[in-house]
């Protein structure tokens, strides 16, 4: 059976939701990342970046959200174009590959800046809620003209999305009034939302007790880049 190891972030979220649309078998292997469950020894043996979300299905392991999206949705010939030459493919890995490095980084680097960095951060925040606004204004804008990302069929780049879509209020700040600013993004995320495999994925957010506590430990294995930092002063 597949083993798909995750955590309740957006890009392991996404997986869960294309595993549930293809209702594909598979056991769930909840990796803790803020107990550092990511750096043990077996889990580095499947991903050596140390991130979630990783597939192993009868021999072959893929790691990195966007590649595990592409190798279900071609094998399944299903949520994608299979023609590689046509230009509904084309569309699509320029979607996909938008998502993967502009939305996902950039949101990200709001989200930490905003939510976990120490002051002085006045310069960082404001360059990466720059950037997260720009790349969701495209989106926004896109959407205004298209039903899904891909034109007029439900896609794996709406499933990337919906990974990050779910959490804008707290990837912009600002509560649910950031939603006036992306009805398009609004109306996409709650059709997505909707549909019974992403809510049977959502549910898996409660098959496993998450540490919640952003502590010293925590942050050790979150953020191992401030060690350096302890060490210079």
């Amino acid at each position: 059976m597949l083993k798909f190891f995750y955590n309740a972030a957006p890009n392991p979220m996404k997986i869960a939701l294309l595993l549930e649309e293809l209702e594909l078998p598979y056991e769930p292997v909840p990796v803790d990342t803020r107990k550092g469950e990511q750096f043990e020894a077996h889990f580095l043996a499947v991903n050596p970046n140390a991130k979630v979300p990783a597939i192993v299905d009868a021999g072959v392991t893929v790691f990195d959200s966007n590649a595990i999206l592409l190798f279900l949705a071609d094998r399944a010939k299903a949520f994608v174009p299979v023609d590689p030459a046509s230009p509904a493919r084309g569309q699509m890995l320029s979607w996909l590959m938008f998502i993967a490095t502009g939305i996902g980084p950039f949101s990200g680097q709001s989200v930490h800046f905003r939510h976990v960095a120490p002051e002085p951060k006045e310069y960082a925040l404001n360059r990466y809620d720059y950037e997260a606004h720009r790349h969701w204004k495209i989106i926004e804008a896109h959407l205004s003209h298209h039903q899904y990302v891909v034109g007029e069929s439900y896609s794996i780049v709406d499933m990337a999305f919906w990974g990050w879509a779910r959490l804008l209020p707290y990837i912009l700040g600002g509560g649910d009034s950031v939603w006036g600013q992306y009805p398009q993004v609004k109306r996409l995320l709650d059709e997505i939302s909707a549909r019974p495999a992403a809510q049977r994925a959502e549910a898996l957010k409660n098959k496993h007790a998450f540490k919640t506590e952003l502590d010293a430990e925590a942050k050790k294995f979150m953020f191992p880049s401030n060690e350096r930092l302890s060490k210079s002063s």
